[in-house]
């Protein structure tokens, strides 16, 4: 009877196996009792009595399992619950000590569904325990989870690399790397020394960096820094000073330590004259308040480091008279001191800009300069004070106080065709008048690399301009550029620092679209930091990448002199990717301002930014009244033509209306710093 009896359990438990059994047994009975029917019964016999014996230890191991996974979570919780029974304050302290990411919007409707069904403000254990569970254990992670654990206990370190080679496209994963996973992310210190992972652990480590969407490897500065500053992208900041709008908003010393926190690496300071021979910043003939240059500067000293070793350049927009510019030349040198470049690095000929290795800590100075580096490098040992220098330029108009209108596309040549031929001209402007302007040269000589240039042609630049000289473009003309003489436009940005800025109609410190103009090479493109919204998600997503340094290296095609590339005919440089995007789940999303609860219509939007041809915009269906865990499960499919300069936007609205969203949230990264896994409420990707 125990035979017939094991094997009906191992029917019941592994039908395969049952079904193994039940024909030994069969094979016996016909025999007739004869020895070979004997025989098979004790081999049958044998194999089932293993059989059990095996699920039993399966079970003990189960049960074990269990208990110490009880125990566990138990050891951390316990103690808050002596008294019985905790408030939402304590709920959440408690989930802070599980080491795991919580909304309090969530916790706190979790927390009053529960509290509601006794009349209570207090939770027992058993209610924390479901708390925990309705938010951390998602059903997409059990559902991987199971998939790869025989026993939906835990995952043996085969399991593990097993699940890293499938589902994370981790090929090369071996036993070191599903241990290291282990004994980083898994809490439970007897599965730990077991060299195995509950789903504890599996839950840490799906809701970990190590899973993120963005590549681990581009955390960190892996680019070659070595080449020289106009070969990258640098991440640049129009009117730091100001935190609100143009116009008669506040000046205030946190617009530079957020930039460069943020890790820009390029900061503008309005300079005007101010009371007592101190200069002061703001931004001129409108009502913004002031605050002291030196203060600004004490500031960039303070912080200018923090975020990344690499050069930054302060874009000085100069008003001030040859007497004041004298002293923002002595703050400059006695606040920063050895961190202010003032001389050149090696040759004092500069035939090519120094890379941002070569000038890691430096802090370098943008402004107009009298002469050249090697004329200013005679002067060094000189006494300067008092002493000015003129240069020529437009009157009253500063670099970015010029309107768009004034550089012309290209340079006028002679037409072949017939006046009746020729196309009707603008309307005549006043020609502008020529003045010259008094520079400090103290102020001037701390000026090496990154020479204040005002910009005439590309003709111009190509046949006058130096290495060093740089030149600021308004957003309108800029546009123009790319439109008519894009070819030129990238001849232009791969020899000289380009800035581009907006233009001066937009008194709400609104952006323009970076884009446009990262896609012809412009290095410094500045933005209004202080202004939310698309443009400085794509500022911020592009200047994750190499580290978050500030700089990032161009595309070949942007820096090769020769480059016939154009964003709007990409021809022979085009690297078609094909892109998948399984869009899976989303996990504690905010909730609709609109709603008293937590609960949201979600649906994602996943957008591409890069040459206009790859410019594209997909939608997903919309999850009706959940923000906690809202699921999708649908892929959305991409071609891109230049993945090297494509941005990947995903955007969470809720749904309104048919004709309105309100915005949730989002996340923008460089395309080819998109990971090839399963990711924590954003998407699984294959590229």
């Amino acid at each position: 009877m125990l035979g017939v009896r094991a094997i009906q359990r191992a029917g019941d438990r592994r039908p395969g196996e049952g079904k193994w059994a039940a024909s030994c047994w069969r094979e016996k009975a016909q025999d007739g009792g004869g020895g070979g029917g004997e025989w098979r019964w004790e081999r049958a016999f044998a194999r089932s009595l293993q059989f059990v014996t095996s699920q039993r230890a399966m079970t003990r191991a189960t049960s074990f399992l269990n208990l110490i996974s009880h125990t566990w979570f138990l050891s951390i919780i316990q103690n808050e619950f002596r008294t019985g029974k905790i408030d939402l304050d304590s709920t959440m302290k408690l989930l802070e000590t599980l080491q795991m990411s919580f909304d309090f919007t969530h916790v706190k409707h979790v927390f009053k569904k529960t509290v509601d069904k006794r009349k209570a403000h207090t939770i027992n254990i058993e209610d924390f325990r479901a708390i925990y569970r309705a938010i951390v254990h998602r059903p997409e992670f059990n559902e991987l989870f199971r998939a790869y654990s025989p026993n939906c206990k835990i995952l043996a370190d085969t399991e593990l690399i097993e699940f890293l080679r499938k589902e994370q496209y981790e090929t090369e994963a071996c036993e070191m790397t599903a241990l290291e996973i282990i004994l980083k992310y898994e809490p439970i210190e007897e599965v730990r020394k077991r060299r195995q992972m509950s789903f504890e652990g599996f839950i840490r480590y799906m809701s970990s960096e190590d899973c993120s969407i963005f590549k681990n490897d581009h955390r960190t500065i892996y680019q070659d820094m070595n080449h020289p500053l106009c070969d990258y992208f640098i991440s640049s900041s129009h009117n730091t000073y100001l935190i609100s709008d143009q116009l008669i908003g506040p000046s205030d010393l946190w617009g530079y330590t957020s930039a460069l926190l943020k890790g820009c690496r390029c900061l503008e300071i309005d300079c005007w004259d101010g009371s007592n021979n101190e200069p002061v910043v703001y931004h001129g003939h409108t009502l913004t308040s002031k605050i002291p240059f030196r203060s600004v500067i004490q500031v960039i000293d303070k912080y200018a480091f923090v975020a990344s070793d690499y050069p930054v350049v302060l874009s000085l927009e100069n008003h001030c008279s040859p007497k004041q510019q004298e002293v923002m030349a002595e703050y400059l040198e006695s606040v920063l001191g050895d961190k202010l470049l003032t001389s050149p690095i090696g040759d004092t000929v500069v035939t090519k800009l120094p890379s941002p290795e070569a000038l890691k800590f430096k802090i370098l100075v943008k402004n107009k300069k009298v002469g050249t580096i090697e004329e200013g490098m005679l002067r060094r040992d000189l006494d300067s004070h008092g002493e000015t220098g003129e240069i020529s330029d437009l009157e009253n108009v500063s670099d970015e106080d010029e309107t768009d209108e004034k550089a012309p596309l290209y340079e006028m040549k002679d037409s072949p065709k017939r006046k009746s031929e020729q196309r009707p001209s603008a309307p005549p402007r006043k020609k502008a008048k020529m003045k010259k302007i008094k520079i400090a040269i103290a102020l001037s000589d701390l000026v090496i690399y990154t020479k204040s240039q005002k910009f005439v042609s590309f003709e111009h630049s190509l046949a006058n301009q130096k290495c060093y000289e740089n030149n600021s473009i308004g957003e309108v003309q800029a546009r123009k550029f790319v439109k008519h003489s894009a070819k030129e436009f990238v001849s232009h940005t791969s020899r000289f620092i380009t800035r581009i800025y907006p233009k001066g109609t937009r008194a709400t410190s609104s952006n323009y679209n970076p884009q446009e103009f990262w896609n012809v090479g412009c290095q410094m493109v500045a933005l209004n930091f202080q202004t939310p919204g698309v443009q400085m998600e794509l500022q911020n997503g592009k200047f994750l990448d190499n580290g978050g340094c500030g700089y990032v290296l161009k595309p070949e095609f942007l820096r090769n002199h020769n480059s016939t590339f154009t964003p709007h005919n990409v021809g022979r440089y085009s690297k078609p990717m094909s892109l998948s995007i399984r869009l899976i789940s989303g996990h504690q999303l905010p909730p609709s301002n609109l709603s008293k609860t937590n609960k949201a219509d979600p649906l994602v939007h996943i957008e591409i930014y890069g040459v206009p041809e790859d410019q594209a915009r997909k939608k997903s269906s919309v999850v009706k009244s959940n923000a906690l865990s809202p699921r999708w499960d649908e892929t959305f499919s991409f071609t891109v033509q230049v993945p090297e300069l494509a941005l990947i936007r995903f955007c969470v609205e809720d749904e309104i209306s048919l004709v309105a969203n309100e915005f949730l949230g989002q996340y923008t990264l460089p395309l080819l710093s998109l990971s090839k896994v399963i990711v924590v409420s954003e998407c699984k990707s294959m590229v």
